[in-house]
């Protein structure tokens, strides 16, 4: 890398959906009783808007109260990280719109039932990428784990 060049790159919107594609899992942030709540969530991208299963609780509950949600999914190697953020409104699909879930890739990664499809339509997806340097993972001595 040039010393001009910069290690903070910012990625499309096309880069970020390809991103969201090529993901799974993620976090989703919600407001639940005055507070903010994250939890991990995997999901599937639906043409623009992302797709997720779950079952009655604090989830469901919090954008049933709230539709305002957060999202983010990430992936850190040794040599560059990159983060998708998803700013949006979350809805329960409901009646025929419900059926969609069966035609994507979306099964739960945890063996409970969950009988609610939730959508998140973005208002916002942003994404980075960064070069990391992160010297101390080249530094190790020979035969270091």
């Amino acid at each position: 890398m040039s010393d001009h060049e910069s290690p903070v790159h910012v990625l499309s919107t096309e880069e970020c959906w390809d991103f969201l594609r090529a993901n799974e899992f993620g976090r989703l942030a919600f407001h639940l009783a005055g507070e903010v709540h994250l939890v991990p969530i995997n999901y599937a991208v639906d043409r623009q808007r992302l797709v997720f299963l779950t079952a009655e609780g604090d989830k469901l509950l919090g954008v049933s109260m709230n539709s305002d949600v957060a999202f983010e999914t990430d992936l850190v190697t040794e040599e560059r990280a990159t983060s998708v953020v998803v700013r949006g409104s979350a809805r329960e699909l409901e009646g025929s719109e419900k059926y969609v879930v069966e035609q994507l890739p979306l099964r739960p990664w945890v063996n409970t039932p969950k009988y609610s499809a939730v959508a998140i339509e973005p208002v916002e997806v942003t994404g980075r990428r960064f070069d990391l340097s992160r010297p101390w993972l080249h530094d190790r001595p020979t035969g270091a784990r």
